[in-house]
């Protein structure tokens, strides 16, 4: 999303270990200690069940199922949108344009409202989900990064080590989980989802997929997509990094893509 300058893994390092203290006093919120054990996460395979196509103008930062439905929020000034997409021919059924001032970030979507975030701005939207109508506007002190729903709360991502919890009726920030890998801080946390009571965050310009304990913040398991990063690749060089996981509650699949990706896929994990 993110520029791809050499300095931004730097300062995305420099944040993960210094935003924990910079917002433990925002709202009242309290910061989790980093998880004292020291577990290496598991590898999680993974298998594709089936390709769709993706439209490859689409600079993606989230991915969402809702009753059924795919909705995006796409990236760059100028050209972030929100969108609702047919899953099997990729054919956009629903656009709205952010103001070209504003660079969209990850959705989610809970109780039929649509959250939209910016990356620079510290903006949040939300929407109908209906009409895409825009009914509210929140203000946040961090980057927007990825953002999901555990039911409850709103999750966010930065960019660095921290997950923050919001209250979706007024975004006030209820606290900051701290995420942690083997015992050391993680970093680079970017698109979001919540699946079956385990958060799952693509990592900023690595291959992986993590699969976090929210309890802890422990990083319990890595889905390694450089299989799927290649293959991309070489069907289209202009492809970005992954980013986009996308779960079905209902029929519990689970979809994956990238930045600019010319295919979305429907994979299944293993254990």
């Amino acid at each position: 999303m993110k520029k791809i300058f050499f300095f931004t893994t730097i300062v995305a390092l420099f944040s993960a270990c210094t935003n924990g203290d910079q917002n433990a006093g925002d709202g009242g919120s309290k910061t989790a200690d980093p998880a004292p054990q020291r577990n290496s996460p598991k590898s999680i395979s993974y298998s594709i069940l089936n390709t769709y196509p993706h439209d490859t103008s689409s600079f993606t930062q989230g991915l969402v199922v809702y009753n059924g439905d795919l909705y995006e929020g796409t990236g760059e000034y100028g050209h972030s949108h929100l969108l609702k997409t047919d899953i099997t021919t990729g054919k956009i059924l629903k656009k709205t344009p952010l103001d070209a001032k504003y660079f969209g970030e990850g959705i989610t979507i809970l109780h039929d409202t649509i959250y939209q975030l910016t990356w620079q701005e510290k903006v949040v939207f939300a929407y109908t989900l209906k009409d895409f109508k825009k009914v509210k506007e929140f203000s946040i002190n961090t980057q927007g990064w990825g953002i999901t729903t555990d039911g409850k709360d709103l999750l966010v991502s930065d960019g660095s080590s921290n997950i923050y919890y919001y209250n979706p009726s007024t975004f006030q920030l209820q606290r900051t989980q701290t995420i942690t890998e083997n015992g050391s801080l993680s970093f680079n946390l970017n698109e979001l989802e919540y699946i079956d009571g385990f958060l799952y965050a693509n990592q900023w310009q690595a291959p992986y997929i993590l699969k976090i304990e929210p309890g802890s913040g422990s990083i319990v398991g890595k889905i390694d997509l450089t299989n799927i990063w290649n293959r991309v690749k070489a069907n289209d060089p202009a492809a970005d990094v992954p980013n986009g996981i996308a779960f079905d509650s209902t029929t519990k699949k689970i979809y994956i893509t990238g930045k600019r990706w010319p295919e979305l896929y429907e994979v299944q994990l293993g254990e």
